[in-house]
């Protein structure tokens, strides 16, 4: 039975492995958080603009003096009447 004594680890050496072993597990949970919330952040920056809709420019054109109101009333009734066919 003294095999299990010969070691003569102290009540302070029981507390240092116990604070080791707590702060081991806590690191590795600690980076598996971190990891697991990198890998499934949104990415901020891949979404690319939706293009302008052809109204829009048109509308901006005609805001910024570029096109009259008659001209903007033409080519929007144009847009609005759907595509050309040839017949």
């Amino acid at each position: 039975m003294t095999f299990w004594y010969a070691h003569d680890m102290s009540g302070w050496g029981w507390f240092g492995m116990s604070v080791g072993m707590v702060a081991f597990w806590a690191l590795i949970i600690t980076a598996l958080v971190l990891v697991f919330r990198a890998v499934n952040r949104p990415h901020e920056h891949t979404h690319t603009p939706a293009a302008p809709t052809p109204q829009h420019i048109l509308g901006e054109r005609f805001a910024r003096g570029e096109i009259d109101e008659e001209e903007y009333r033409r080519r929007l009734s144009t847009l609005d009447s759907g595509p050309l066919t040839k017949t």
